[in-house]
């Protein structure tokens, strides 16, 4: 005789699974790719209709449907965006006059500065940390520093757009790789939001905090004025930025709905490596509580970012 008494399951009642709603159909499965050449827009018909699969394809119409509105579509974006190679990819997607704002980290700014003038970018932090020189090239700082401080004197531009003209008007040589360049000379807003201690070039001599500061509030005002526009089928993308960009997007679109622009009902979308906080409840969830749509994808941004962005050109017209 065993020790514990057991439930009976006598008078459990049953019903038909053809009166069951059911998540999972075959007509939602994955489609096997037929031949080795196939074009993007068919790859993406493949991908399951669950989850992820559906999802993504979502994010895909909506960007588009979102540029024939004539509706804001605001890429934000972190430093590792550039370092694994993506600048070509949205440096095309200006051009198709799909992304109408670029918001990246000052980390963001100064590979596409070290890239455009140089030609390299992206030291090796774990041993130059150890003799302090992780981030003395002293041309980088002079160069961006130098700049900044040119422009708080010189202009009423942001930081972004004081980066953008100089990396032009310097002529540098591998320019074409620059997304400061290319929103310069398409005239499409671009903004650098820094955090004042975050970046090598705040740890070298030619550092002026107040410029700092002034030129990226410049820029945090020019985001504003774009998010007071995302009513209504916008979409904004945060690729890699972890904590300063979707905390900076909260208060933009905070003061946007504090002047009461009517900045509900767009799409959201946050693309990193990993699950994290700030992303993820300012980004997906907080701005979209009350009208829209908000998606996280984890994966690796050279797989994900050139995925999402040859998705979106084979469903353009």
């Amino acid at each position: 005789m065993a020790k514990y008494t057991k439930a009976s399951l006598d008078n459990v009642w049953t019903y038909s699974i053809e009166e069951r709603k059911s998540k999972v159909r075959p007509n939602e499965f994955a489609k096997p790719i037929r031949s080795g050449k196939i074009p993007v827009s068919e790859f993406l018909d493949s991908l399951p209709n669950i989850l992820m699969g559906e999802q993504f394809r979502i994010l895909v119409d909506d960007i588009i449907k979102a540029r024939k509105k004539k509706k804001p579509v605001i890429l934000m974006m972190g430093a590792h965006v550039v370092k694994v190679g993506c600048s070509p990819l949205i440096i095309d997607l200006l051009k198709r006059n799909v992304l109408t704002h670029i918001a990246m980290n000052s980390a963001a700014a100064i590979h596409d500065v070290e890239l455009a003038i140089w030609g390299h970018t992206s030291e090796d932090v774990a041993s130059a940390i150890l003799d302090g020189s992780f981030g003395m090239a002293r041309e980088t700082g002079e160069f961006i520093n130098g700049k900044i401080l040119e422009g708080v004197t010189n202009s009423d531009a942001g930081y972004g757009e004081v980066l953008g003209r100089a990396i032009c008007e310097a002529k540098g040589k591998y320019r074409r790789y620059s997304i400061l360049a290319t929103c310069y000379e398409l005239g499409i807003p671009v903004t650098v939001h820094a955090a004042i201690g975050t970046d090598i070039v705040h740890q070298q001599p030619s550092m002026d905090g107040s410029a700092t500061g002034e030129l990226t509030f410049r820029d945090f005002r020019v985001l504003i004025n774009s998010v007071k526009d995302l009513q209504h089928n916008g979409v904004v993308l945060n690729v890699g930025s972890a904590v300063i960009l979707p905390e900076v997007f909260l208060k933009a679109l905070t003061v946007a709905r504090n002047l009461n622009y009517p900045a509900r009902g767009f799409t959201t979308a946050t693309f990193d490596m990993n699950r994290h906080y700030r992303p993820f409840v300012n980004v997906v969830q907080r701005p979209t509580q009350d009208g829209g749509k908000g998606f996280y994808f984890v994966g690796h941004h050279e797989i994900l970012f050139p995925l999402l962005a040859a998705s979106i050109i084979s469903r353009m017209k």
